[in-house]
Formats: structure tokens, C-alpha cells, sequence
């Protein structure tokens, strides 16, 4: 299809619906400054008011992404969801719009939309009501039904959980499905409260009819409950029901595809939570966990990130009780990784699969192929920098100070946009100070070279930004908590407080600013 053909989209999804393009219709979609990427219609404008008002006169939702270019993740949803011809003919029943991190005013309204976490997905109806949090962890298959679950209801999720818990007796099933799959580790949700997340879930286990919906809200349960922080409400938990109900889901064939993202991402985790070391219960369970792995991985059907992602919780569950991963798992291992590898030769495919590939043999131990396969796409990869983390992660593991600090300082130099470079730079200041804690110029200096573009930068202060300028700041405090580094951490403290200074009183940001080192 030619880019041209695109501009007459929405007028012809309007004539499908039966709606009639009204003047401002049409100068709303001619004004919309879409992108088309991959035959999606992408608006990267980052005018969201505009956004929502096309949303509204084309009688459509909006489904927001908010990504980044060096985020594995988000390439993995580029490589094996937008790219399929069934996404991009959904993409016309709604407005897609792509919000980068690191485009001008993104953090701001990453803070108003509650997205920090790459990638987050939500579906809107035109007036900002949230419809769903989309997984982005799930196969595509699965996601595809997820959207068109959501693109057909009118309900948003708020309401859908209180008939749920409420008793749930005027629910379809499509409803409990979009209950089972929304995005409830996403720490900006604001479905529930925090506290009530572990509760809630496992509530709506027992509610919903049994089958594929109530399973999955209770593997979801099991491990919100499982990675509890203190001041959550906790269920009452028989923990040798639950690893039994567990083993069903695992020794379903179907019921662990379907939730490859949990059976991939919590086999350590709820192994280590329900049973003890060496207990038959844990060689039960591990045993169970372990066929569900090697079906996943052996499984043709999914992508080459999720067959890896398998393997990775294969080594996780090899290593669970301080063992080391035996020869044999390593050459498994090395076999499949270089198998993967050499079959994916899609850019984006390649910035997940590759990291993917490489946490697998650095969690087996083999920090040497991890580092051959780490440097090889250096020159290869869109986002190198990303991967000069990971090779200064692997130096870190072997005690090479030196190499480490090398790899992180690369990869901060390297790093592109002012939301990614913050990042790596607070990444290569915690690193500095874990390593090198008396370089005192060193810290000193890279830190106020990242305060220095923050003053430089609009809306510095919000969303993934001041997450990450609060760990930053929170490691400095500690460093300088006996007063060692007090000359070096004053100078930095007078850079800030400048910064601060410039900012308006009624700005949300100052608040922020002053508080990453704290208020004297």
C-alpha cells in the first residue's frame, strides 16, 4: 500500500462505522502529523490533547505506546506485534500514538498518562478513560486477542473489577480474560492500591469461573504475593494447595503456553516461595517447571525471545538452591543460544534476542561467550550502549573494577536522548561509587556533567527521569553519609540547589529537584 492510499484510512474507517467526516474531522486527521511506520499510522507528534480530540471525532479509542529505541522489550513488540498484518489492520479502529521517551515533553506526559516502565500499552476511550493496560510480556498471538477484546467493550477495566468483585455474576467471559491478562505488575497501574494488589488478585481467582482466566489470575496472584513488599495485604495461603494447583497449570500443555510470560518469569521465584530446599515438594515442582521450560523452548511457535526467556528460568531453577549449572546445561545452553543467534537477522528482533541470549550464558556461567556474542553486535546494533551495560555487568561478576568502569563510561558517552542518557549516566555514577568509591573527581565529575544536561533539558524532572535522579541521588547520600566526600558532594549540592533555584514555585518539578540530594 502506498503512504498515500493511508491518508484516506480514516475517513474510510469512518464510512465503515457509518459515521459521517465532518470538517473537523478531516482538518483534525490532516493536522495529526502521523508517522507511518510498517503500515500503522502512528501519531509521534506528542500533541496528546489533538490526539484525543481525533479519537473523539472518529468515534475511536487511543492506544498509546510508550517505548524506547534501545529497549529490548520494546523491540521485541516492534519485531513480533506491529509488525503483523493482523495489528496494523486493527490499528484502523483506533489512534495509534508512539510516545518516546526521550522526545521533547515525553516524561511529562509519561507522569499525566502513569507510563514508566518500557514498554507500557494502554487502550483509552476518547475521554482518557483507561480501557486496559495491555501485557507486553505475552506472545503476540495472545496480545491480539487481548486488543480485540478490548477494542469490543465498552466498560472500562475500573468498572469491570468492581462488578468482579462484587460478585462478578453479570460478567461475560471476554470480561474475566481482560481481567486475567491486564497489565497488573505494572507499578503505575492504578487499578488498585499497591498494598491491595496480592488481595485483590487472588480475590478474583476465586470469582472467576473455572478454566484458562481463573488459572491465570492465580499464577498472578501466587507471585504478587510471592514478591510481597512489607504493608501489603496478604490473602491466607495454604502454600502445599497452592504448589499443587500450580503443577496442573505446568503439567497443562496448553494452560503454560498460554501463560508462557509468568511460567518463563516467576519459576524461581514461586519455587523458592512455596517449598523448601531439597523437599520433595521443590523436586516436584521443579520437575513439573522444568518439562513446561523445555516445551516452551523446543516450541517452534513462539518467538526466539521467549524461547530464551525459558531457558533462562531453566538455569534459574538449576541454580535455586546456590548450585552451580552443570556441564551439561551449559552446552544446552551454548547449543540453543548459537542456534537463535544465527537465525535472527531483524534488527529489532536482534536487540531483544541478543540480550536475551546473553543473560542466559551469563547466568550459566559463561561469561566469556557472553562477552564474545556482547561485542560482536556492538557493531551491529541500533543501540550499542545497551550492550556496553551488559559487558560491564559481566566485568562486575568477575571482579575486573577496572573493565567495569571502562564498559560503563562507553556506555554513558555512547548513549542517545536526554531520558536515556540520564539514565546510563545515573547507572555509571552508581557504578562509579560501588567501585571506585575514593575517585572522588571521577564521581564528582560525571555527576555534574549529568546535572549540567538536565538544566539544559525541558520537564527534566518527571516519570522515568526522577525515578532514576532519586536512586542516583539516594547512592550519593550514602556515599557521602560520614562526611568522606563532603568537599566533592557539596559542589555538587550547590550545582543543584542552583538548578532548583531556576525553576518556578508552582512547578511540580522543583519539589523533585530539591529532594534528590534532600533539602539541607
Amino acid at each position: 500500500m502506498k503512504t498515500s492510499d493511508f491518508l484516506l484510512i480514516p475517513a474510510l474507517v469512518g464510512l465503515v462505522l457509518g459515521l459521517v467526516a465532518s470538517p473537523d474531522l478531516l482538518a483534525i486527521e490532516k493536522a495529526s502529523a502521523a508517522v507511518h511506520t510498517d503500515g500503522i499510522d502512528w501519531r509521534k507528534d506528542n500533541n496528546l490533547d489533538a490526539a484525543f480530540a481525533q479519537a473523539k471525532a472518529s468515534s475511536r479509542p487511543l492506544f498509546l505506546y510508550w517505548g524506547a529505541a534501545w529497549c529490548p522489550p520494546c523491540n521485541q513488540v516492534k519485531a513480533t506485534i506491529f509488525n503483523r498484518q493482523e495489528f496494523i489492520d486493527k490499528s484502523r479502529h483506533f489512534v495509534p500514538v508512539y510516545l518516546d521517551g526521550d522526545s521533547p515533553g515525553a516524561q511529562k506526559l509519561g507522569a499525566q498518562f502513569k507510563v514508566r516502565g518500557y514498554p507500557t500499552m494502554i487502550l483509552l476511550k476518547a475521554d482518557g478513560t483507561e480501557i486496559t493496560r495491555l501485557p507486553g510480556e505475552v506472545d503476540s498471538g495472545r496480545y491480539l486477542q487481548v486488543l480485540t477484546l478490548a477494542l469490543n467493550t465498552s466498560v472500562s477495566v475500573n468498572d469491570t473489577l468492581k462488578i468482579a468483585l462484587g460478585g462478578g455474576k453479570s460478567l461475560r467471559h471476554d470480561d474475566w480474560s481482560l481481567l486475567a491478562d491486564y497489565s497488573w505488575d505494572d507499578p503505575e497501574q492504578k487499578l488498585v492500591a499497591p498494598k491491595d494488589v496480592p488481595q485483590t488478585l487472588y480475590r478474583l481467582a476465586e470469582l472467576s469461573p473455572a478454566g484458562p482466566d481463573a488459572a491465570r489470575l492465580y499464577f498472578r496472584a501466587l507471585l504478587a504475593i510471592a514478591s510481597a513488599k512489607p504493608g501489603q495485604t496478604m490473602p491466607e495461603l495454604d502454600k502445599p494447595v497452592a504448589t499443587q494447583r500450580l503443577i496442573k497449570i505446568l503439567n497443562d500443555a496448553k494452560m503454560a503456553r498460554d501463560n508462557l510470560d509468568l511460567v518463563a518469569g516467576a519459576a524461581a521465584d514461586l519455587s523458592r516461595f512455596l517449598t523448601l530446599p531439597k523437599s520433595a515438594p521443590r523436586n516436584q515442582l521443579v520437575a513439573a517447571w522444568n518439562i513446561a521450560l523445555v516445551r516452551l523452548a523446543d516450541d517452534q511457535r513462539l518467538s526466539r525471545t521467549d524461547r530464551l526467556e525459558a531457558l533462562n528460568a531453566k538455569i534459574a531453577l538449576a541454580t535455586l538452591d546456590g548450585a552451580k549449572p552443570q556441564a551439561t546445561l551449559q552446552n544446552e545452553i551454548r547449543k540453543r543460544v548459537n542456534q537463535i543467534e544465527q537465525a535472527t537477522t531483524d534488527a529489532y528482533e536482534r536487540q531483544s534476542v541478543v540480550n536475551s541470549a546473553a543473560h542466559a550464558l551469563s547466568d550459566a556461567g559463561l561469561l566469556n561467550d557472553a562477552d564474545q556474542l556482547l561485542k560482536a553486535e556492538l557493531k551491529r546494533s541500533h543501540s550499542p550502549y545497551y550492550f556496553m551495560s551488559s559487558l560491564g555487568s559481566n566485568a562486575k561478576k568477575r571482579g575486573d573494577k577496572t573493565a567495569a568502569v571502562n564498559w560503563y563510561e562507553q556506555a554513558y558517552q555512547a548513549s542517545k536522548g536526554p531520558a536515556t542518557r540520564l539514565q546510563w549516566g545515573s547507572s555509571y555514577v552508581m557504578n562509579l561509587v560501588d567501585l571506585t568509591p575514593a575517585d572522588d573527581a571521577k564521581i564528582s565529575s560525571v555527576t555534574s556533567a549529568i546535572f549540567d544536561e538536565l538544566d539544559k533539558t525541558e520537564h527534566a524532572f518527571y516519570e522515568r527521569n526522577r525515578a532514576y535522579l532519586e536512586k542516583m541521588g539516594k547512592k550519593l547520600n550514602d556515599w557521602n553519609k560520614d562526611g568522606n566526600h563532603q568537599a566533592a558532594y557539596q559542589k555538587l549540592r550547590t550545582q543543584l540547589n542552583s538548578i532548583c533555584a531556576r525553576l518556578p514555585e508552582a512547578d511540580d518539578q522543583k519539589a523533585v529537584c530539591q529532594g534528590v540530594l534532600g533539602k539541607v
